[in-house]
């Protein structure tokens, strides 16, 4: 079985279902890409990993880390594997130093486990191509609805979405100490979306 190496390029609000959130995916070596609708939970808990947030208290994939690091467990890949009327399956390849074994997973707690560990994402050539969206394609999906409000989740895979801008006002207008104790705030009521853009605008002007 050939796997093919993923990469995240962008996480966005998913236009379909309410309160989702759309997992990008691309082929690291082509030009596919692999949106994958995931829950609000796990989407959050992808996000503070990929912008290297650190929460208050220990979400569920950390616990599992932390479980898993106590156990002498480590996580060598994520697996994509397969897709099921709709459904993606994933898996997680673990080993104990002597052997080396699989947990089911859902692919957004796989992915989320996987980012803990840095480890690779994999997937297999049925399910890119039962699933993947060619980019050349999107490009000119992209062009001929450049001048028209399209919303449609297609345009979100085309690549990472445009992240919003981070806080201007009246962040924009206040002191690096006033936004630092606005990014502590943020992180204690476990505003992550917040944080991140409060953090933005601090390497901004720190830059």
């Amino acid at each position: 079985m050939k796997k093919i190496q993923l990469e995240i390029l962008g996480l966005s609000s998913s236009q379909s279902q309410s309160g989702s959130f759309a997992l990008i995916l691309g082929e690291k070596t082509g030009n596919r890409r692999l949106p994958i609708i995931i829950g609000m939970f796990e989407a959050q808990s992808i996000a503070i990993q990929i912008e290297k947030i650190n929460p208050n208290r220990p979400l569920t994939h950390d616990l599992f880390k932390s479980f898993a690091e106590h156990v002498h467990v480590a996580v060598l890949e994520v697996l994509i594997s397969d897709l099921k009327e709709g459904v993606f399956y994933s898996k997680i390849v673990c080993t104990d130093g002597a052997t080396t074994f699989e947990l089911d997973a859902r692919p957004s707690d796989a992915i989320a486990i996987g980012l803990r560990f840095g480890v690779p994402i994999f997937t297999v050539e049925s399910v890119l191509s039962e699933a993947g969206i060619i980019l050349s394609d999107l490009d000119e999906t992209t062009e001929d609805d450049a001048d028209e409000d399209d919303d449609e989740d297609e345009d979100d895979a085309s690549g990472a979405p445009k992240p919003e801008p981070a806080p201007r006002d009246p962040s924009g207008q206040v002191s690096l100490d006033e936004l630092t104790k606005m990014l502590a705030q943020a992180l204690e009521k476990e505003d992550y979306e917040k944080a991140a853009k409060i953090r933005d605008e601090l390497n901004k002007r720190n830059g």
